[in-house]
């Protein structure tokens, strides 16, 4: 896309991701203006930065943006990555979203002296030396944008293959050997999944993680998320901190998407197809790694966070007074191949060759002004949403515990409650006669 070099914009949204191109949009239905700037290309980690096979558990029908809809033939698939992606970039051209690719930010500042009606508060300094001024600024890179390795890494022996998730792509794409996972999340079970289904000797480390069934009582697990979520339920999650106490470590999602659409993925499962389950490495010495000696209580606490997922659709069936058949035996995680596996592995005896590290992401907002985040460089919002400084905004930031802001599908009432805000702002800085509310 080409665009017109323009040193002001309304609003400067930071990601081209849904929930900027959905803020993006949201501001355009109510005659505001906006310029996104993404680092990449629309829809970069979609596309780009996730493995081949990989599945949007949320489902098709949460690919969703402000005035349109899931318009394909398979309402109930996952998509892959690359296809989330390719919606995005469709939406954004049927749109005409002003969205500037390959264009890195290197700082927002923030106006010390700026009064509450100028038209710019911010300074968007790009890399290449251009600024953006603006009088609104929204945050969209996410709380997924940086990559966690634990420190230990650095000890493991350079001969062992060591990569983040997200530079995994396919199993041919890794030496030959056995490969250990770290890491029990979405991630780390789809990918020790298609190892192992590509006939790949597989060791999984286990960590907290939830567990949902992939149907229950003739619906899919998505459908029951959505019918509860209007009540309140299945929007909260616990909150973790990271292993050095310092920085949050955002929550994961359950495992729900599965190759086959059908089957449920969980350590049960893959102790069935043959994973060796390890516990939580917690040390590294050249080719030792030190384990918490925790499997069978990692895999019950998972298996309980199923159990409680079924009682609660149960519960809330009987509650709302909803028709469903009934289901047994009801679905479980089996244990029966799950034990304890010990306190060290030792690489070599196992041939492990690679570690795959399926450690999660970290968000980093290191580009804002100081002001805006608290002394561990966390954003410091209101609703996930209401930045610290008036105009500062973040698109898909967890509000407390609760993960339904970051969801694919949120991008719609994320923008449109930011527009709203922005629309209200002009209207009464403008003095004009006409409502603050804003139509629609």
């Amino acid at each position: 896309m080409i665009f017109v070099e323009n040193d002001y914009s309304e609003t400067v949204v930071i990601g081209a991701g849904q929930q900027g191109c959905g803020v993006a949009a949201a501001l355009q239905d109510l005659g505001r203006e906006a310029l996104v700037l993404e680092k990449g290309e629309i829809g970069q980690a979609w596309a780009h930065e996730r493995w081949d096979s990989l599945l949007i558990g949320s489902g098709n029908r949460s690919v969703r943006f402000p005035g349109w809809e899931y318009d394909g033939d398979d309402p109930d698939g996952f998509p892959t990555g690359p296809e989330l992606a390719a919606h995005l970039r469709r939406y954004v051209a049927e749109r005409k979203l002003r969205v500037r690719e390959h264009t890195t930010v290197r700082e927002v500042e923030c106006r010390p002296h700026a009064s509450d009606s100028d038209d710019v508060r911010f300074r968007t300094h790009l890399s290449g030396g251009r600024v953006i001024e603006s009088r609104n600024v929204v945050a969209a890179v996410g709380g997924y944008a940086k990559p966690r390795i634990p420190a230990f890494a650095a000890h493991i022996d350079a001969s062992i293959e060591q990569l983040h998730s997200h530079r995994y792509r396919n199993p041919e794409s890794l030496p030959s050997g056995s490969v250990l996972v770290v890491g029990a999340g979405i991630s780390g079970q789809q990918i020790a999944d298609e190892l192992a289904d590509a006939g790949r000797r597989v060791i999984l480390s286990v960590g907290r993680h939830r567990v949902f069934p992939r149907y229950y009582r003739g619906r899919d697990i998505g459908e029951w998320m959505y019918i509860f979520s209007m009540y309140g339920d299945y929007v909260t999650v616990d909150s973790e901190k990271a292993d050095n106490g310092d920085t949050p470590r955002l929550p994961g999602l359950p495992v729900i998407a599965v190759k086959d659409g059908v089957d449920d993925l969980n350590l049960g499962t893959l102790a069935d197809k043959g994973v060796v389950l390890i516990g939580s490495v917690r040390a590294a010495n050249g080719l030792v790694l030190g384990l918490q000696d925790n499997v069978v209580a990692v895999a019950e606490a998972s298996a309980s966070s199923f159990r409680a997922v079924l009682h609660t659709i149960d519960s809330g069936l009987r509650k709302r007074g909803f028709v469903a058949p009934e289901q047994y035996p009801k679905p479980a995680v089996n244990m029966e191949n799950i034990s304890d596996f010990g306190d060290r592995i030792n690489l070599a005896e196992h041939n492990i060759t690679t570690i795959i590290w399926c450690t999660g992401f970290g968000p980093d907002y290191r580009i804002l002004p100081e002001r805006a985040l608290d002394s561990r460089g966390v954003p410091i919002q209101d609703k996930g949403i209401l930045g610290a400084i008036p105009g500062l905004y973040y698109a898909g930031l967890p509000d407390g515990d609760s993960l339904a802001p970051t969801s694919i599908s949120a991008n719609v009432e994320n923008g449109r409650f930011i527009a709203r805000h922005v629309h209200v702002d002009y209207v009464m800085r403008s003095g004009a006669a006409h409502s603050v509310i804003a139509p629609g």
